[in-house]
């Protein structure tokens, strides 16, 4: 493999800024890459998504792996080096967007080039998708209506281990009403803050559900604002606040609205509970639309693709396990939503996400090319 390529491809690829919504120059470099590596085909999408195709000798199954192309943002001035140099200290690169999730598309993109197509029966997918960081998934419904895709593998930092399942996550907006009056006769009016305040405390008595294998589900406050806002002299007749909730298997949007009511009601809450609508438009333009509601998965052990890919990465690492991400993925879309086999694997540990001098070892990426392109050969062989 060429381990010179793979680390400078990786470095070109956390040089080029590509916030979500601003991919496009980075989607080009992967495309280019795919070319010079000599995939069957590469093309960018009606989103903005690169794909790379690579064909079997005969006919058979579709494995896509799948690495979202875009970042969060990075102050520079919060770093110890620049963000966006990609620069080597002591076997790491570091940089925004290295292990969330540009090592891992590198991983994808070189790990599917090696595998030996005399003996690949069907096709692989590797797809750099756009806008993952606001929307999970929103960019990988386009992908897969268009390419069907029999499995998946998701290319998020799981520590080289391997992942079947992944809790899902809803962007929950709490509205109370209040009354407005003038601050100096507060007894006139009905302080909406007040009542989230109570809603608040009533919504963290509730007892969190947990499930054996994905671990507990959450609502966490994300942020809080009252109107009129500023509030001179006016007791504020609206107060809204916004839950992330993390979900387990089986919840719905009308089952997490529901929970919330049933605390205000418990408090004698007047309030509205929506889900936050995703509205974005991605760099070339397409339009994604839809409550931020991404569910939970899970794959049973025993299935094929987990049982296949497990063999694999223990054959390059007897210390495999099997666990499952805490955090949402696009995996939401392509097991949550399509009931596709979806598996997670990836270089880094998801509390490498989004932090100050975000890195990954130069040792760890060549690996994990080496496992993408162990779970390509035994799953589709």
């Amino acid at each position: 493999m060429e381990n010179s390529a793979l680390t400078g491809f990786t470095r070109d690829l956390i040089r080029i800024r590509s916030l979500s919504g601003e991919e496009g120059l980075l989607t080009e470099r992967v495309l280019l890459e795919m070319n010079r590596l000599g995939y069957d085909d590469a093309w960018i999408d009606q989103a903005g998504s690169v794909l790379g195709l690579i064909q079997g000798h005969k006919p058979g199954r579709c494995i896509l792996l799948d690495a979202h192309a875009d970042t969060v943002t990075a102050n520079p001035e919060d770093w110890y080096s620049d963000p966006f140099a990609a620069d080597i200290h002591e076997g790491r690169i570091y940089g925004r967007g290295s292990a969330d999730t540009k090592g891992n598309l590198a991983a994808m993109v070189y790990g599917a080039s090696q595998v030996n197509r005399e003996q690949l029966i069907g096709s692989i997918l590797v797809c750099g998708s756009v806008h993952e960081e606001v929307m999970e998934g929103g960019s990988l419904q386009l992908v897969i209506k268009e390419n069907q895709p029999d499995y998946v593998v998701i290319g998020e930092a799981t520590n080289l281990h391997l992942n079947r399942g992944g809790r899902g996550r809803a962007e929950v907006v709490v509205e109370t009403i209040g009354k407005s009056a003038h601050s100096s006769s507060p007894e006139v009016g009905v302080c909406a803050v007040h009542a989230m305040i109570r809603l608040i405390e009533e919504i963290g008595k509730m007892p969190s559900e947990h499930h054996p294998f994905l671990g507990s589900g959450s609502m966490v406050l994300t942020d809080i604002i009252s109107e009129p806002y500023p509030g001179s002299s006016v007791i504020p007749n609206r107060c809204r606040v916004t839950f992330d909730r993390r979900l387990l298997l089986n919840e719905t949007i009308d089952s997490v609205i529901s929970t919330v009511k049933n605390c205000a009601q418990n408090a004698n809450i007047e309030c509205i509970v929506t889900l936050l609508d995703g509205n974005e438009t991605s760099y070339r333009g397409y339009q994604m639309q839809a409550p931020k509601f991404f569910p939970a998965w899970l794959l049973e052990e025993e299935h094929p693709l987990v049982q296949h890919a497990y063999q694999a990465l223990t054959e390059l690492n007897p210390q495999i396990e099997i666990k499952a991400f805490r955090f949402c993925t696009n995996a939401a879309s392509s097991a949550g939503l399509f009931g596709i086999p979806t598996i997670g694997y990836g270089l880094g540990k998801e509390t490498d996400a989004h932090t100050v001098d975000e890195s990954i070892s130069i040792e760890e990426l060549h690996q994990a090319a080496r496992g993408y392109q162990a779970i390509i050969q035994n799953v589709l062989n």
